[in-house]
């Protein structure tokens, strides 16, 4: 199982949103090709990148950031945040970027992001983002009425790499990532599913580990990281198991 680091960029800077609400950002560094070499350094193979502004803006919005990670780190980085068009898919592919997040791209164009996906084999991720289990876009800031079940179903057999399942009301908040809905999801759908969003500590890691072969890829963290909760190093030896 792979655990994915998260830098989350904000005008920037390095931040992590609570719920996912622009207004409630908390500051954690000014240099994210810095931070991307501290994971590297604790072993981290593959990173969590989401431009925030982009997300919002619907264009990319933190380009020079996102290209010094990807310039600095050894390893894959997967990239979300604003992503809409099939140029800025095959720009950031070309600049390096192992693979593209698309949430509100896949609910409102699915038929773009099934292309994609077809074009660059393994690269493309669906976000299926749950509040209270309707898959919310935009940020965030929008909540369909589109079940994540649903949502995620739409995209069976169109080549997608991964499904990126984020329960928002955990985000940013420490509560501990929601291993049932996230694994329900895996069981319910034949694409690998990585699991966000409230991630606390290592017993999120060896729950979500335990279900590996139900279909959980992996796992993404950063808050739990950035506080000293969660050890790097050590969550990456215990997802290995």
């Amino acid at each position: 199982m792979i655990v994915f680091p998260a830098i989350d960029l904000k005008s920037g800077e390095v931040v992590r949103l609570a719920e996912g609400d622009m207004d409630r950002a908390t500051f954690y560094g000014d240099d994210p090709a810095a931070q991307a070499m501290i994971f590297a350094g604790a072993g981290a193979q593959h990173l969590h990148v989401v431009d925030l502004d982009g997300s919002f803006a619907g264009e990319t919005k933190n380009r020079e950031a996102v290209e010094a990670i990807v310039k600095a780190f050894p390893g894959y980085v997967q990239l979300g945040g604003g992503i809409r068009n099939a140029a800025q898919v095959e720009a950031w592919f070309n600049l390096g970027v192992a693979r593209i997040v698309m949430g509100s791209a896949a609910l409102k164009n699915p038929d773009f992001v099934k292309d994609m996906a077809r074009e660059w084999e393994g690269g493309i991720v669906v976000a299926v983002d749950a509040r209270d289990g309707m898959v919310a876009t935009e940020g965030w800031a929008e909540v369909s009425d589109v079940p994540v079940t649903e949502m995620a179903r739409r995209f069976e057999d169109a080549g997608v790499a991964s499904l990126l399942f984020t329960d928002i009301g955990r985000d940013g908040l420490l509560k501990g990532c929601n291993v049932q809905a996230t694994v329900d999801l895996a069981r319910s759908v034949d694409i690998p599913v990585i699991a966000s969003g409230g991630v606390k500590g290592l017993d999120d890691i060896h729950m979500l580990a335990l279900h590996r072969n139900e279909g959980i890829e992996g796992v993404i963290t950063g808050r739990a990281l950035y506080e000293g909760r969660l050890d790097l190093a050590t969550a990456i030896a215990m997802a290995n198991r």
